[in-house]
C-alpha cells in the first residue's frame, strides 16, 4: 500500500521568527518519486522532517491520503526514513538491524523470513552476521535501506542517503535505489543537493530556496524551462551562461538584444516569446544560454532560428567524451549573487532608515560634492543594475568565473587553440532572457499578467 502526500502552505520557524520553510505547498500523488532539490540551508530536510513527524508544523496543513496528519506521532504515520549518516545500532549484526522495526511492530511475530527476503533483494545476504564496523560506507547504506524497506511501508523519505559515500559507489547506489523504488512502487521523497541524482531519479523535481518553493516539474521541465535565474543557475552541468543584455527595439528596425561588443539579432517575423521583449526596450535584461544553445559554425551553415556570433578562445576543456569551450565574445557576465544565494539577501527597513544618515551627514556629503568628491571614506565604484547589492550591504561574493565569458559543449575531436577567432551560431529557440528580478521573462510564462489585475 502506499499513500499521498499534500503539504498545504507549510511554514518552520526556529529563532528569532527566521522561516526555514515559508508557505510550501505540494502534492505527491501516491508511487511518485520526489526529489526536494536545493543548496544547504534550504529548508529541504526540515520538509522531509515535518513529513516524518520529527518536526512539527508551525503553520500549515500536512494531509496523508487526505486526512488531517498534523498531530499524528511518527509511528502511526506508516512511514521510513533512510537518515544521511546510516544510524545503525553498532551493537546488532546487520541482520539484527534489518528485523529490529520488525520486532518492535510485531513482538511475537518471526522477523527472519521478512530480512532474508530483503537482503536477497539488496544482494547483501553475506553480510548479514557483520557488525556495522566491520561493512563499508556502501553497505551500510544498503543495511539502512533494508532497515526501511523490510517493513514494507507506505512511504520512503530518503534524507541524502548518498552523499557520504564515493563517486562510483553513489553512482552504483543511485541505480539500486531507482529499481527499488521503481519494483515497490512506493511513496517515494528524496533530499539532495545533487542535481544529477535529482534529474536521474525524480518523477518530478522541486527545487527550493530560503525555504521558498521556487519550481516543481518533471526534470525536462525544470532543466528547459527555469521559470527564474536560480533555477536556470542551480541545475546544468556545466553551469548556464548569464551575460548582460540590452534590448533594443527601434519602430523601423530589426529587434536586437545586445551584448556588449556583439548582438543578437531576433528574426522576423518575430515569435510571440519575442514580440513579448518589446516591453523591455531600453532595459537591461540577463540572457542566458545552456552550453548546447551555441555551436561552432559559419554563418553560411546556419539552420532556421541560428543567429551568427564570434568568439576568441580562452580555454579549452577535455572531458573525455566531450570538449567544454570557453569563448571571450566581449559580453559582460552577469553577476547576480543576490539573486543566485541559496536565501536571498535581507534588507531591513530599519538600517535603511539608519543609513540615510543624520541632518549632519548629509551636509557633510552635500559640502564634500561641492569641493568634488563625496564625504567620508569611499564606498566604491557604480554598482550595475543586475549586481547592485541591498543598500547599506557589502556585495555577495561572487563564485570564481572561469575563463572567457561563454561556454559551449562540442565534440572532442574539435582541434581549437587559445587565441583562435571562430565562428559561432546561437539557437535562439533555446534563448532564456530574465528581468533584472530575475524572473524568466522569454519564453513567455504559461501565465501571462492580465492588464485588468
Amino acid at each position: 500500500m502506499t499513500r499521498a502526500i499534500s503539504l498545504h502552505d507549510v511554514s518552520k520557524s526556529y529563532t528569532r521568527g527566521v522561516r526555514v520553510v515559508d508557505r510550501l505547498s505540494l502534492d505527491i500523488p501516491p508511487g511518485e518519486f520526489l526529489v526536494l532539490l536545493g543548496p544547504s540551508g534550504c529548508g529541504k530536510s526540515t520538509v522531509l522532517r515535518m513529513i516524518a513527524g520529527l518536526e512539527e508544523i508551525d503553520e500549515g496543513e500536512l494531509l496523508l491520503d487526505g486526512a488531517y496528519a498534523n498531530e499524528l506521532p511518527p509511528s502511526g504515520r506508516d512511514m521510513a526514513m533512510v537518515f544521511q549518516n546510516f544510524a545503525l545500532y553498532p551493537n546488532m549484526t546487520s541482520r539484527d538491524n534489518i528485523g529490529f522495526p520488525l520486532r518492535i511492530e510485531s513482538p511475537g511475530a518471526d522477523p527472519r523470513p521478512q530480512v532474508d527476503a530483503t537482503a536477497r533483494m539488496l544482494g547483501i545476504q553475506d553480510l548479514l552476521d557483520r557488525l556495522p564496523a566491520q561493512l563499508s560506507g556502501g553497505e551500510r547504506q544498503r543495511v539502512a535501506m533494508g532497515r526501511a524497506i523490510a517493513r514494507h511501508p507506505s512511504a520512503f523519505l530518503m534524507d541524502e542517503p548518498l552523499s557520504n559515500l564515493d563517486a562510483k559507489l553513489r553512482n552504483h547506489l543511485r541505480a539500486e535505489i531507482f529499481r527499488l523504488t521503481r519494483d515497490l512502487g512506493v511513496t517515494t521523497v528524496y533530499v539532495t543537493h545533487d542535481q544529477s541524482e535529482a534529474m536521474s531519479l525524480g518523477d518530478r523535481v522541486a527545487v527550493l530556496r530560503g525555504g521558498v518553493l521556487q519550481q516543481v516539474g518533471t526534470p525536462r521541465e525544470v532543466y528547459a524551462l527555469p521559470v527564474n535565474v536560480f533555477v536556470a543557475a542551480f541545475i546544468g552541468t556545466p553551469r548556464i551562461n548569464l551575460l548582460r543584455g540590452l534590448v533594443r527595439a527601434p519602430m523601423g528596425g530589426a529587434m536586437t538584444v545586445s551584448l556588449g561588443r556583439q548582438y543578437l539579432r531576433l528574426p522576423e517575423p518575430l515569435s510571440l516569446d519575442h514580440q513579448l521583449l518589446r516591453v523591455q526596450q531600453g532595459r537591461e535584461v540577463i540572457v542566458g544560454l545552456r552550453s548546447e544553445a551555441v555551436r561552432i559554425g559559419k554563418p553560411s551553415s546556419a539552420r532556421p532560428g541560428e543567429v551568427p556570433l564570434h568568439g576568441l578562445v580562452e580555454h579549452v576543456e577535455f572531458q573525455g567524451h566531450e570538449v567544454l569551450v570557453h569563448f571571450n565574445t566581449g559580453s559582460q557576465s552577469a553577476v547576480v549573487p543576490d539573486l543566485e544565494a541559496p536565501r536571498p539577501a535581507a534588507r531591513p527597513a530599519r538600517r535603511r532608515r539608519r543609513e540615510a544618515g543624520t541632518v549632519l551627514d548629509r551636509l557633510r556629503e552635500r559640502a564634500g560634492a561641492l569641493r568634488g568628491g563625496p564625504a567620508g571614506a569611499p564606498r566604491g565604484g557604480p554598482v550595475g543594475v543586475l549586481d547592485r547589492p541591498g543598500q547599506g550591504e557589502a556585495p555577495a561574493a561572487a563564485e570564481p568565473r572561469l575563463p572567457g565569458d561563454l561556454i559551449v559543449r562540442t565534440t572532442p575531436d574539435i582541434g581549437l587553440r587559445h587565441g583562435m577567432q571562430v565562428p559561432l551560431l546561437v539557437d535562439l529557440a533555446h534563448l532564456f532572457v530574465f528581468d533584472q528580478h530575475g524572473e524568466r521573462i522569454c519564453p513567455a510564462p504559461a501565465r501571462l499578467p492580465d492588464l485588468e489585475e
